[in-house]
């Protein structure tokens, strides 16, 4: 049942590879927790199961979506009249605001790579990538040098969905770019050809390849904050905002569906939006 769930999700709903695995996960996990079969579970069932497990309420709030989905999905099939899941409310959750890089903070951490050390070129480029273009991780890790337009400057992204978006390729990460494929690897095989960012093997990153180089170059950098992968795509929004740049374009570049998830995403304070209103509003 639960692999003919993932076939539905990557195929119909045609959803993440990294969205599929986390979703059949916390059902699995739920389903082997409950020990009832899906059209036996009930709103109360999985109340009291989300008040047994040790997590988060943003780890709650996940789990109960993608509970939502299979049961939604199990009606969908004709297993079940209804949803149980859909009966149960979520969490309620404070605006998440991850940490954010001062410029200074940024340019410390590419600062801190060796260029003439293996593969610091590469990562060079990578920290360039995921700070001049704002990308997910997974998306910097799939980028395709056919899909980098260095004469335009842009790179063209398959984020969440396979949905397509361009997104201005500065000359900073363009020239790291640049330096890294000099000295590319030999991709392993045909499948690596055009993935611009190889190990040693010439084989794809990882995404935890990735976050680990990440947290060695800000520890190099001496920066104490807890930070990943996605704080320099934060930091890229926030710095972007914070130089009057409009949040509709960067909804546009980061593929955010809505305005909204932005808005919290770039943590805009209410004094920053009040005088922007204030110095354009006609009858100010």
């Amino acid at each position: 049942m639960l692999q003919e769930y993932r076939n539905y999700l990557m195929i119909e709903r045609r959803m993440s590879p990294n969205t599929v695995a986390s979703y059949c996960q916390d059902v699995k996990a739920f389903l082997q927790g409950v020990l009832l079969e899906p059209k036996m579970v009930t709103p109360s069932v999985i109340e009291n199961y989300l008040g047994s497990i040790d997590v988060s309420k943003r780890s709650s709030a996940r789990i109960l979506s993608a509970l939502r989905n299979f049961f939604d999905w199990c009606v969908l099939e004709g297993e079940m009249k209804d949803n149980p899941a859909a009966r149960v409310d979520s969490p309620k959750l404070g605006k998440y605001l991850p940490a954010v890089l001062s410029v200074e903070e940024v340019e410390a951490i590419m600062d801190s790579v060796d260029l003439k050390a293996p593969f610091g070129k590469r990562d060079r480029a990578i920290l360039e990538v995921l700070y001049g273009c704002g990308l997910r991780v997974s998306e910097a890790a799939e980028l395709r040098i056919s899909r980098i337009n260095f004469e335009d400057g842009f790179v063209d992204v398959i984020g969440k969905g396979d949905k397509q978006r361009l997104v201005p390729l500065g000359d900073m990460a363009a020239d790291s770019i640049k330096a890294y494929l000099e000295e590319r690897p030999v991709p392993f095989s045909r499948a690596q050809e055009d993935i611009l960012f190889l190990n040693r093997f010439g084989k794809s990153l990882s995404r935890v390849s990735i976050f680990n180089m990440v947290k060695k170059q800000a520890m190099l950098a001496g920066i104490q904050k807890e930070i990943s992968p996605h704080t320099f795509r934060h930091s890229f929004a926030t710095h972007l905002i914070e130089n009057g740049a409009d949040l509709r374009i960067v909804q546009e570049m980061l593929g955010h569906e809505s305005i909204l998830t932005t808005e919290i995403y770039t943590h805009i304070d209410s004094s920053t939006w009040h005088k922007t209103v204030l110095e354009h509003h006609p009858r100010r």
